[in-house]
């Protein structure tokens, strides 16, 4: 009854012959919050209390080693497991507990001095307390320390006795691994369930002396989360269901790497974050090996470019950005020419140095033929076509097999893909560049060209970007796609634009002597559920632990391990009803999302 006085307001002497107090109550008509939240039923017994259907259990720590290491009590509070935890602090006067010291150590010191008089071999333990008595007083003494009176009480909730028995046995495992130990509140369940509510009532009263050091170890908020006042919902912590709400453009850089395996949610949760950041007024660029975002493009108003060698969309490899008042126009050009020349070694299957050293001086010499120099302000000019690049080399001597190997791209089967001038822009929020339909052999030369193209609109217009490179391993095949692929990671903060590299053959992505300098570049990193051939690469490479590793193999689609800066969380990927419906890739439930629609279509026929 008196735990009930602690949820019901009446005075005690109508608790005292309210036998019917339910009856009571809703014959007044007087139902008030109390009344409400308070459990239907209470059975206090000697190891548990009933709140209703729901079993709690308290229990106390009684001991603790001579050493507490840092987060030692993080694996208590990150345990998938409802509980409450109270932490007691009493201050001891310092003067009192010099003088407890002080006859400590003077007992002990007599202990040592008779095991000698007696001849005995010293005892280790006697002389260790010695010396700890006698360090800490002297940080008493120096006011480094302070004591003080500990109580840390821990209260399990489940539905039935057996729950709390297994979760109480995790819990003794984990602290007794650690020299701490506890005991149940035996027949004082109702004072320890009260000590652990929020209400800083101490009714328990087990304590335990321990200096400011190990004190500061027990510090319960050391669960790492990534919740902040701004930023999207990226998914759950699965170690305390708080949200990770998080802002890439927050972090030192923008850039973000996603490493997983096929079919375990790598699309679906970067759909999602598109999704999300479009709401908040980011400019989203997708470069789509698969044709997987057209839903989502439909859905969100967005613009897809078919890039093939039948397509009517066409982007000059020769294009340049305009120039702006701070830059020099001769940087632009031997910016723009340097990466002319990797494209070419893509193109033409490779350069020898006297190919590499004409194709570099025929470049700038095409450009001259438009009046396009590092001298003057191109900006506006009318850049060349491939054809004039041929047209240029045909003059020159030793090109012969240069002008042959070129010829499919300008008169060949291919020319319709690169000998055209560029007719897209990407003025709108959403835009996808789809190379599905490109041939796997040209398909690292279109992502090269297309994220050239990008990368001039971005240098040209600075605004909140996101590029995102779908199936990156594509562009990790060659040196060069590689090396430019780099290059946006490392300068793409500069213009507010972060590059986010998705792929799922992690060694292949990670074997490129680009893969590393692209992760390192990187302050965001998403990884889902991994193979076993690739696990111990991932685990050597995010220096993940051995539970971190499991984790990954066992997750399930959408878990995994979310990075952000120095902070790493368990993420469980989380969407709603609508966003689901916009941003799924599988087979299954769009079937049944296509019959539903044609099932709609033919009843509003009716």
């Amino acid at each position: 009854m008196a735990l009930l006085s602690f949820f019901s307001r009446k005075k005690p002497e109508e608790t005292a012959v309210a036998t019917v107090l339910p009856k009571d109550i809703y014959a007044q008509g007087a139902l008030d919050l109390v009344d409400t939240i308070a459990p239907t039923a209470l059975n206090i017994g000697s190891r548990e209390i009933q709140l209703g259907e729901k079993f709690a259990r308290t229990f106390y720590t009684i001991s603790y080693p001579r050493y507490l290491t840092d987060g030692w009590f993080a694996p208590v509070i990150n345990l998938d497991k409802v509980l409450d935890i109270s932490i007691f602090i009493h201050p001891v006067d310092t003067e009192l507990a010099l003088r407890s010291f002080q006859k400590k150590v003077a007992e002990v010191q007599s202990q040592i001095s008779e095991r000698e008089a007696k001849g005995l071999v010293r005892d280790p333990l006697l002389d260790t307390a010695y010396a700890d008595l006698e360090a800490l007083r002297d940080n008493l003494q120096q006011a480094q320390e302070k004591i003080f009176d500990i109580g840390l009480y821990l209260a399990l909730y489940g539905d039935s006795k057996e729950e709390i028995d297994k979760s109480e046995g995790e819990i003794h495992s984990i602290l007794d691994a650690r020299l701490v130990y506890t005991k149940p509140a035996l027949f004082q369940q109702e004072q320890g369930f009260r000590s652990c509510l929020p209400l800083g009532s101490d009714e328990l009263m087990v304590h335990s002396k321990l200096n400011s050091s190990p004190l500061s170890s027990i510090f319960p908020f050391v669960s790492f989360d990534l919740t902040s006042d701004r930023g999207i919902l990226y998914g759950i912590n699965r170690h305390n269901s708080s949200l990770i709400l998080f802002d890439r453009f927050s972090l030192e850089n923008y850039n973000s790497v996603v490493f997983a395996k096929s079919g375990s949610g790598k699309s679906y949760s970067t759909k999602l974050e598109i999704l999300r950041s479009l709401m908040f007024g980011t400019d989203v660029i997708v470069i789509d090996p698969e044709r997987e975002y057209d839903k989502l493009v439909e859905a969100t108003g967005g613009r897809t470019f078919h890039i093939s060698l039948s397509s009517e969309h066409h982007i000059n490899p020769f294009d340049l950005p305009a120039v702006k008042e701070d830059e020099d126009p001769r940087d632009i050009l031997r910016s723009n020419i340097i990466n002319l020349v990797g494209l070419f070694r893509l193109m033409l299957g490779g350069l020898t140095p006297e190919e590499d050293a004409v194709i570099d001086r025929a470049i700038s010499e095409t450009y001259a033929l438009k009046d396009i120099t590092g001298d003057s302000d191109f900006t506006g000019a009318q850049p060349p076509l491939l054809t004039d690049f041929e047209q240029v080399l045909s003059g020159m001597e030793g090109t012969e097999s240069l002008i042959e190997r070129l010829s499919k791209y300008t008169k060949g089967t291919w020319a319709g893909f690169l000998n055209q001038p560029t007719n897209i822009d990407i003025k709108q929020q959403f835009i996808v560049f789809s190379v599905r339909d490109m041939e796997d052999e040209l398909k690292p030369v279109a992502m090269y060209i297309v994220t050239h193209y990008i990368w001039n609109a971005v240098r040209r217009d600075i605004k909140k970007r996101l590029l995102i490179i779908d199936e990156a391993w594509w562009m990790m095949k060659s040196d060069d796609t590689a090396s430019f692929l780099y290059s946006l990671a490392k300068r793409g903060r500069k213009y507010y634009l972060g590059v986010c590299t998705i792929t799922q053959d992690v060694e292949d992505f990670l074997k490129s002597q680009y893969g590393r300098p692209i992760l390192t570049n990187s302050s965001m990193q998403l990884l889902l559920k991994q193979s076993p051939t690739t696990i111990d690469v991932l685990q050597q490479t995010f220096n993940l632990t051995d539970e971190e590793k499991y984790l990954l193999l066992e997750a399930g689609v959408g878990e995994g391990l979310f990075f952000a800066g120095l902070k790493h969380v368990a993420i469980k990927v989380v969407a709603s009803y609508t966003e689901d419906q916009i941003i799924t890739s599988d087979p299954s439930q769009l079937l049944a999302i296509r019959q539903e629609k044609e099932r709609y279509a033919a009843s509003d026929k009716k």
